[in-house]
């Protein structure tokens, strides 16, 4: 495999193409007789990753690293080629030799063979680094991505522009268009800037590289800002002469070769659409006209030396007949993408759930996905992979060929779901709830004018029409606001306002991300409790639930709060709120299948805060809390296949833990992001989450902030800074931990309120107060002279600069931090009732839920 970028930027974050495609014939071997020799000198059995530095004008080269494991790319290469690595590797040091291991993709022949391709495979990491306005977009030494893409075509050009189209949804190929912006070509950017930005490597250099060519940059122009190959580039400038060929050109006089000639450069319909001026549609249906359609093709691992034999696909325009016939008519299933912020693993869980489920039902299944980290692009795993895109061209496409009996896009998450009204409307069969009423809970307008109507509560709200609007509507029910657009995931662009200021900025943001449905205002609610519900109905009834209640207020996101199941604060009133709350939805927008609520618990009151018509991140969490497969339900519900209700957790039957409580803590990287601020808010920022169980409450919690890299204060000193309107209630918080011996030090006014309230504290001095007799805050975080650091901001705190230093800080010299009361709370409260943390399965613990 070879590196897009040059030495200097991780091979996480690279753009990585296989075969290598600038390698000499002398090159080639070169480096492959040193691996064989780095090998045996090495004993190696089973795995390997060397990864080289190899000079562009000369054979000089370098061995990075070696690595005598499966790598990071090992599941890339193994996804690229057929060649399942880990599988082999498994058997290779279990003493099996590799000439009496067989060859996955044939069945016939030996695996004792090194793969050859007649395709090329394109991996683009997919970054969040937009999410984070201080964190600087440079990539370099340090891997930052955080889920990555795969995409297989027949040329370059073709799996280039593939792969950039799953990366983001929203961008056409190789554009100029960022993925969270707007397009770079509405006006010709400053040569200066340019040049920069082809110089710097950064997640969204490659848009730039597009933007270079259409302002007339050479590809030589380009490699010497850049350095990439001059191979690589000549084929991208090829793809913008391609598109200049068709820009004075009608959908209409296209020829069939100008047709096939854009396909197979990889022109999606969206982007020739736009080209061409004329509705996606239009160009479908000519492009169908004059028979430019793809070819379905296997993964082939010997080139086709040797038959084939593998449910393992992928489409392209380079090719003249099909691999396979079309008579399953199968069951599509979407996968969820790319993982990023907002939809990691959970998603591929509940894919993978459904399509064994599919399997033990008899059911052929067709999985669609293009992440080559997940278990549901195994092609073991179902009947038939298709390693493609998810977007309404491509899954219309398999859709036709296949002549699928239905898709189900509920269990991948916001990408497959964002597709259910486009296909319905194209006339694909939708399994389980109708897309008009997917569409009516997305678009937050529709949903909450449904609520008010069918007399469910929620906070008091307005569908934005125009900024003064908003304004008024902010004046009217006060401020603070919550800013909420449509169709979006993990919170993308949501925001809460506190003053006119904020809200006009947030509503930009917040139109950018939602451009064709309406952003909604809600009164946002200072100290309500959250709680999610999950569940599972059939046509509108209820079957399966489980209520899990947040330990962080409202006001974060809920990929980034702490799960605890089962509730441990809600009373039985409002239990019932929320039972009745979920049962009038799942009838009014007649549910069946998987549905997610959030909801606002304030004064005792429940108020529905939104609900999606899918799986959810917390779906797997909580089926394995409870042992039930809640997915393995709602597949047999969306195919129409019998459901024993009767061990089903109903609304009048509920099934939660008994003697045992479950975890679900978030991950962060603000390590690997510089200078983003710590901070949990509305938009989600955590990349990744833990489970954990115990017999009480704060076991399970401890195990939880422990699994997720949290370190326990030994020590004992602590570093605290609280805004004034949390102080109150802090006082317990400082308590406990002054009576578990803590040394604490604080900021000044904060010292000297709990000084004043009898608890010892030490103050600490700012950074810019210099001469101060009291020790410099960073200064101790610095000498590592800090066990814990407890930073609590809101939007009143007066040293916002020197609070964010201090975060910060704890983040660079790896000091643990909380940021947030409820946190903070329990975690003393856990803190002081410790004891000696038990290492059992949750195996052992369902059991007591069945006594």
């Amino acid at each position: 495999m070879e590196n897009f970028d040059p030495l200097g930027v991780h091979t996480g974050d690279s753009i990585v193409v296989a075969p290598s495609q600038t390698l000499s014939n002398r090159e080639y071997h070169m480096l492959r007789e040193t691996a064989i020799s780095v090998v045996r000198h090495l004993g190696i059995v089973g795995e390997c990753n060397i990864q080289y530095a190899l000079h562009p004008t000369s054979l000089e080269y370098c061995i990075i690293e070696v690595n005598a494991r499966l790598s990071r790319s090992s599941a890339l290469a193994s996804k690229a080629t057929g060649y399942p690595l880990a599988f082999i590797a498994a058997k290779l040091a279990l003493g099996i030799q590799l000439p009496d291991i067989t060859n996955a993709t044939t069945m016939k022949t030996s695996a004792c063979f090194e793969p050859s391709l007649d395709y090329i495979v394109t991996k683009i990491p997919r970054w969040d680094l937009d999410r984070f306005s201080r964190t600087p977009k440079r990539i370099g030494s340090s891997m930052k991505s955080v889920g990555e893409v795969m995409a297989i075509g027949r040329t370059f050009e073709e799996s280039f522009q593939k792969a950039l189209r799953m990366v983001h949804p929203a961008v056409d190929g190789f554009v100029p268009k960022l993925p969270r912006g707007s397009f770079l070509e509405d006006g010709k950017l400053d040569k200066k800037l340019l040049n920069e930005q082809l110089r710097i490597p950064s997640n969204n250099r490659i848009y730039y590289i597009a933007q270079a060519f259409k302002q007339g940059y050479s590809a030589e122009d380009i490699n010497k800002l850049t350095d990439i190959d001059l191979w690589f580039l000549y084929k991208l400038e090829d793809v913008t002469n391609v598109e200049r060929a068709l820009e004075n050109a009608s959908v209409t006089d296209l020829s069939r070769e100008a047709f096939l000639t854009a396909k197979q450069y990889g022109f999606a319909d969206n982007k020739l659409a736009s080209v061409l001026n004329c509705s996606v549609e239009d160009v479908r249906l000519a492009r169908q006209a004059k028979d430019v359609r793809p070819w379905v093709k296997q993964i082939d691992t010997m080139a086709a030396e040797y038959p084939a034999i593998t449910n393992y696909l992928y489409m392209t325009y380079n090719g003249m007949e099909h691999d396979v016939s079309f008579d399953d008519h199968g069951i599509m299933v979407l996968g969820c993408g790319p993982y990023h912020i907002g939809s990691s693993v959970e998603f591929d869980w509940c894919g993978v759930s459904c399509i064994r489920t599919l399997r033990r039902l008899g059911v052929k299944s067709v999985m669609v996905n293009h992440n080559p980290e997940t278990v549901s692009t195994d092609f073991d795993e179902c009947d038939r992979l298709y390693f493609e895109e998810l977007t309404l061209e491509r899954v219309r496409d398999i859709y036709d060929l296949e002549r699928s009996r239905g898709v189900i896009v509920s269990v991948g998450g916001q990408i497959p779901n964002n597709l259910a009204l486009p296909l319905f409307n194209a006339g694909a069969n939708i399994l389980g709830t109708s897309p008009p009423m997917i569409d009516s809970c997305e678009d937050r307008g529709k949903f909450s004018a449904i609520l008010d109507e069918i007399g469910v509560s929620q906070a008091p709200w307005s569908a934005l029409t125009s900024s003064a609007e908003a304004l008024a509507f902010a004046d009217d029910v006060g401020y603070p606001v919550l800013v909420r657009p449509s169709y979006v995931l993990s919170g993308s662009a949501m925001n809460v306002a506190y003053d006119s200021d904020q809200l006009a900025a947030f509503l930009g943001a917040a139109v950018d991300v939602s451009k064709d449905h309406p952003v909604v205002l809600t009164k946002f609610l200072h100290g309500a409790r959250e709680v999610e519900m999950d569940a599972i109905a059939r046509d509108g009834h209820v079957i399966a639930h489980v209520i899990s209640e947040h330990i962080e207020n409202a006001g974060v996101h809920s990929g980034d709060a702490t799960l605890v199941l089962p509730p441990h604060t809600l009373t039985n009133d409002a239990v019932q709120q929320i039972k009745e709350s979920t049962a009038a939805i799942a009838k009014r927008f007649e549910i069946s299948g998987p549905f997610n609520m959030q909801f606002l618990i304030k004064d005792g009151n429940s108020m529905v805060i939104e609900c999606n018509l899918r799986a959810s991140r917390s779906l797997p969490f909580v089926s394995k809390t409870i042992g039930h497969d809640l997915i393995d339900v709602a597949t047999k519900v969306m195919t129409n296949s019998p459901v024993d209700e009767s061990s089903l957790p109903s609304l009048s039957a509920p099934l939660g833990p008994v003697g045992y409580y479950g975890i679900k803590a978030p991950m962060f990287s603000w390590p690997r992001l510089a200078d983003a601020d710590p901070v949990l808010r509305c938009e989600m920022a955590s990349t990744g989450e833990v489970a954990c169980f115990g017999d009480n409450l704060h076991d399970a919690f401890l195990k939880a902030l422990i699994s997720s890299g949290f370190k326990l204060p030994k020590k004992k000193r602590i570093l605290v800074g609280v805004q004034e309107s949390f102080w109150p209630p802090f006082i317990r918080i400082a308590e406990r931990f002054d009576s578990m011996g803590h040394t604490i030090y604080a900021t000044e006014r904060t010292a000297k309120f709990l000084n004043d309230n009898g608890i010892a504290a030490h103050p600490v001095a700012w950074s810019f107060e210099i001469g101060s007799p009291h020790p410099n805050a960073l200064a101790k975080l610095q000498k590592k002279q800090i066990d814990l650091v407890i930073n609590l901001p809101n939007q009143k705190t007066q040293q916002a600069k020197e609070n964010y230093l201090i975060r910060r800080a704890a983040i660079d010299t790896a000091t643990p931090l909380i940021t947030n009361f409820e946190v903070c709370d329990l975690f003393s409260e856990a803190l002081k009732k410790r004891r000696n943390l038990d290492v059992t399965s949750l195996f052992d613990y369902q059991p007591k839920r069945k006594r």
